[in-house]
């Protein structure tokens, strides 16, 4: 998602990260994965980073006083869905609709405001592959005997797209039928 939010803003600006709770392993991976990305490009400044903890009402006093802070905000990256969607409210409220916002989740609200242009974008988690992933290994262990490390790797990355207004109806229909 930092990828396609710096893409989307030539390399140059200013962006805000908002993330979950600082003790969850997810919201540790999307801070470590924005920041890898960011490294990558001198002309980017980062303007904050504080955590929300998931809380769209915390989001929201976070983003009022932002867009008070800082005038020129070019881009923002939220940890989830429901606090990009909660920080639109606030923006649109202020009148600061032109910044770009990525989420994560790809929940059907966030989509359907990727499709209206209230987000950039979003990307998939994709839980069914992730949880029906662990499925198949349990599956696997109990029928052949495999084990972690012997047959079944450690670590199995799913793919997750960023759904943008090109892909958004194709990512709804397969979300509606459990395909991603």
């Amino acid at each position: 998602m930092t990828q396609a939010l710096v893409d989307a803003i030539g390399g140059e600006g200013t962006m805000v990260m908002t993330q979950g709770a600082l003790g969850h392993t997810g919201a540790q991976g999307r801070a470590r994965g924005f920041f890898s990305v960011i490294e990558k490009y001198p002309g980017i400044e980062v303007l904050d980073e504080q955590p929300a903890d998931w809380d769209v009402t915390k989001a929201s006093r976070i983003w009022d006083s932002l867009l008070t802070k800082h005038p020129n905000i070019s881009a923002a990256f939220f940890h989830n869905d429901d606090m990009a969607l909660a920080a639109y409210n606030v923006m649109q409220a202020r009148g600061r609709t032109d910044i770009l916002i990525g989420g994560v989740d790809a929940m059907p609200p966030a989509v359907d405001a990727v499709l209206e242009g209230h987000m950039y974008a979003t990307v998939r988690n994709p839980s069914c592959r992730i949880h029906g992933g662990s499925i198949v290994a349990g599956v696997a262990a109990v029928l052949t005997g495999e084990k972690t490390g012997d047959g079944i790797p450690k670590h199995i990355i799913t793919d997750g797209p960023v759904v943008t207004k090109a892909n958004a109806p194709g990512m709804l229909w397969m979300q509606k039928h459990f395909l991603i």
